[in-house]
């Protein structure tokens, strides 16, 4: 299996820092209900990547990454780069993500962050794309470079993140919800939201500091398993959060904190 701290090692060491923290950033700001700052750093996110795409097309890679003149432009100057066939993801580099870096800048710099006047506020809906095509255009990167499918390369990316909830508190090994009163149920599914990847189920039993371990997978994982809400993987004794369990997390626990 592919070693996540590995992704993108190939890439200057600033270059690859900078993509990998904007990355993280616009993910956590987007779990802790911070709008504004992930539409934000989507901006820089598209100047990051639009520097590792020209790199990547031009042979030549910033050390760091360049703010082009015109985002608009300069994705288009792209698409007229002589094809390389011994490039993987050649069209990719020069159609598909310099199509979709202008749509992104665009959120950033015309919708108006702040979104003066109107009834609703589109602030959540805008952040939620950023988010979406921020994981889209990474995935493809590590598709790219490393040479895997997208499930694959999604996978990778998820683990590159480490989601924070204010009430997840961490200190060496161990994790606690600091808001004692949530049920079992819900403090497995915030301490999973923190964690990358699979979860030993006995370290996450201590975790929550459930008494049984026949009942801690008969009341507590079993019914979310059921639920979708996580994935247990019973022979392995390892378990993590779904796609679903992650919205249940956002959409109801994160009013919690």
């Amino acid at each position: 299996m592919f070693d996540p701290s590995k992704a993108f090692l190939n890439l200057p060491e600033e270059l690859r820092k900078e993509l990998l923290d904007c990355y993280r950033s616009i993910i956590t700001n987007y779990a802790e209900m911070r709008w504004e700052p992930a539409e934000l750093n989507g901006g820089k996110f598209c100047e990051i990547v639009y520097s590792i795409v020209h790199g990547a097309l031009t042979s030549n890679f910033p050390l760091r990454s360049k703010k082009p003149a015109n985002m608009l432009d300069a994705c288009r100057a792209l698409e007229s780069l002589p094809t390389n066939s011994n490039l993987v993801g050649s069209r990719s580099l020069r159609i598909q993500i310099p199509r979709l870096l202008p749509y992104l800048y665009e959120i950033r710099n015309n919708r108006g962050v702040g979104h003066v006047g109107g009834d609703v506020n589109p602030n959540a809906a805008d952040a939620s794309v950023v988010v979406a095509t921020a994981s889209w255009l990474m995935a493809e990167l590590v598709r790219i470079f490393h040479g895997m499918s997208l499930t694959d390369a999604q996978e990778i990316v998820d683990a590159l993140v480490v989601r924070r909830h204010p009430l997840v508190w961490s200190v060496d090994k161990t994790k606690r919800v600091l808001d004692s009163s949530l049920k079992k149920a819900d403090q497995v599914l915030l301490l999973l939201y923190s964690e990358s990847g699979w979860t030993d189920v006995e370290r996450l039993r201590s975790w929550v500091e459930y008494a049984s371990k026949a009942h801690f997978k008969i009341k507590i994982l079993n019914p979310l398993h059921k639920a979708r809400y996580l994935e247990f993987a019973q022979t392995e004794g390892v378990v993590r959060i779904t796609p679903k369990g992650s919205n249940e997390v956002e959409a109801r626990l994160a009013l919690r904190a």
